[in-house]
């Protein structure tokens, strides 16, 4: 029996070889110049002509879309990996690896936010509250933590990383040590109430960018 055609062709090797290198030359230009980088100065130093570029992507919104997948590809990958440390360090483990992604992803972090879709950032958050409650049945967080305090935690690193990365790249860390100290303390957090699932989603909006930001 023949195989099911799918309806959609893979890339040819050339093709996805420089589909790679625009995204990856995408990102080292973004980081260095934010997102008003012209696609023309992407396309040189991907080593291709901007036809290329823009028959993969039509605008630059495309392309961001997609490093913005990829990230978020990352993530959920990592925070899975982390669900297989047995010891309750996943959630620790998978923090680290936002920060490093942040940090990767310095200068047009929150225009990646703002493309990531509601339906892989609830996943993601699924994600994230499995990595809570495991470290909390490990004793290594306190039990009134709830998965609000994280993600302030995770924006908290965003704001770091965008205030500090060009001096300071590795700022976020101390910063995450403290926070982590303060997450293991056996006394209550705190007497307010922690942001809410749903205040969280209403704070990002539906496709992840928090109120006020531009798209």
């Amino acid at each position: 029996m023949a195989a099911q055609d799918t309806g959609v062709r893979p890339m040819r090797r050339d093709a996805a070889r420089n589909h790679q290198l625009v995204v990856e030359a995408a990102r080292a230009v973004l980081a260095e110049f934010g997102t008003d980088a012209s696609m023309e100065l992407i396309a040189s130093r991907a080593g291709v002509g901007v036809g290329t570029v823009y028959r993969r992507f039509p605008n630059k919104e495309a392309l961001v879309d997609e490093i913005a997948g990829q990230m978020l590809r990352q993530l959920v990958d990592e925070a899975r990996r982390a669900l297989t440390l047995a010891d309750g360090t996943g959630l620790e483990v998978f923090l680290r690896v936002i920060g490093r992604s942040l940090s990767d992803h310095r200068g047009y972090a929150e225009k990646l936010v703002g493309h990531t879709k509601a339906a892989c950032v609830e996943q993601l958050r699924d994600l994230m509250t499995e990595l809570l409650v495991q470290a909390q049945e490990a004793g290594r967080i306190a039990p009134g933590i709830e998965l609000g305090d994280i993600m302030t935690l995770a924006w908290g690193l965003r704001g770091i990383v965008e205030t500090s990365g060009a001096v300071v790249p590795d700022a976020w860390q101390r910063h995450l040590d403290i926070h982590l100290a303060g997450l293991r303390a056996e006394a209550p957090p705190s007497r307010r109430a922690a942001v809410t699932r749903q205040e969280l989603t209403s704070i990002t909006g539906a496709g992840g960018r928090a109120d006020g930001e531009k798209s």
